[in-house]
């Protein structure tokens, strides 16, 4: 049987569409037909919040943005499995892909999310932490002390507590001459930049370390931080005996006030994690760790980011100024991030605090 001859709008004769593409398209119009106001209202709100405009949405259409979104996403699955026409499927495909990013996408980029995190996020998260950061600095001072005494008391603790990249020259016994000369200002980047590198990755690694094993109630962190100190407490005790205990300070300064700072705050961030999970409260222990995990993040990231600038200030600074130099450094860094970390931020935090319910 023939298709019926029909004439389009110029005269022309011309055969009719097949039944089963007439019936195709009339459920296609039909189907959009249903259904398009809702994805109208659905394209508006999403345009709207493109340009940002989300003062112009009304309550009704932020809470109506997700059912819409999930009707729409319906339709679409409806679309492909009865292959309704392409511009539909077309038009669904993209409207069911911006309202996706708008209801489960980020709602900031990277720089703006930087900006938030350097401008109070890092703060605040170090201020949750300050019991913690209290435990990890006692330890510390009395990991120092207790590098110091038992040095005092046995010189032959100094090999177990120095490793082997530290005993060159700075050895007990040592002339003040030869130790002073390891402190010197050299005229350029060599010489002091090996052990640097050496301090740089050393800190890096019981940073890392003391993090990580705070999964464990942070006890391991704490050993750590123990331990770590003592070497400092055997060096601190080596150039005070040879008198350069000012000469140390201003030496190590530099580059320590930034890099010790970083220890002290990741190991604190680990054992916030396991006194969370050793002490969750009314919460789970998945969701006091959960918590405590993501708080003692942000704080990592800001101690990847104090390691990666001091170990600026250990390739430059420390090499090429004099004891002065270096201790104005070293004070400024430790009044910077004192008061980055633990004043810069306050005012918005009480801000956010009373606005929220």
């Amino acid at each position: 049987m023939k298709a019926p001859i029909l004439k389009n709008l110029f005269g022309k004769a011309e055969a009719a569409p097949p039944p089963e593409i007439e019936a195709a398209a009339l459920r296609s119009d039909r189907f959009r037909l249903e259904r398009q106001r809702e994805w109208q209202r659905l394209e508006d709100i999403v345009g709207r919040m493109e340009k940002g405009r989300l003062r112009g949405l009304s309550d009704e259409d932020v809470l109506a943005l997700p059912v819409l979104y999930r009707t729409a996403a319906s339709s679409l699955a409806v679309a492909r499995e009865t292959s309704l026409d392409a511009s539909t499927l077309e038009y669904l495909d993209s409207l069911v892909q911006r309202a996706w990013f708008q209801v489960y996408g980020p709602r900031e980029g990277f720089v703006a999310w930087l900006r938030r995190f350097l401008g109070g996020g890092l703060s605040r998260a170090i201020r949750g932490i300050w019991l913690d950061i209290c435990v990890a600095l006692a330890v510390m001072v009395a990991g120092t002390v207790v590098g110091w005494l038992l040095v005092l008391q046995d010189r032959e603790w100094y090999y177990s507590l120095v490793p082997v990249q530290f005993a060159d020259t700075r050895v007990p016994g040592a002339s003040r001459e030869v130790l002073l000369e390891s402190l010197q200002v050299e005229k350029d980047t060599q010489g002091l930049s090996a052990f640097a590198a050496y301090l740089f990755s050393n800190n890096a690694g019981v940073s890392i370390l003391a993090f990580a094993l705070g999964f464990a109630f942070g006890i391991p962190s704490l050993m750590l931080l123990l331990h770590n100190m003592a070497m400092l407490g055997a060096l601190l005790w080596l150039y005070h005996d040879a008198g350069l205990t000012l000469e140390f300070a201003a030496w190590l300064s530099v580059h320590g006030t930034t890099e010790l700072f970083a220890i002290l705050l990741a190991g604190a961030a680990g054992m916030h994690i396991g006194r969370s999970m050793a002490f969750p409260g009314n919460r789970s222990i998945l969701a006091a760790a959960a918590e405590s995990g993501r708080r003692g993040a942000q704080v990592m990231v800001g101690v990847v980011l104090m390691l990666v600038f001091a170990a600026l200030l250990e390739a430059f600074p420390r090499q090429l100024l004099g004891m002065e130099g270096r201790a104005l450094i070293g004070v400024t860094m430790l009044l910077f991030w004192l008061a980055y970390f633990f004043a810069f931020g306050r005012a918005r935090s009480r801000d956010e605090a009373v606005e929220s319910p």
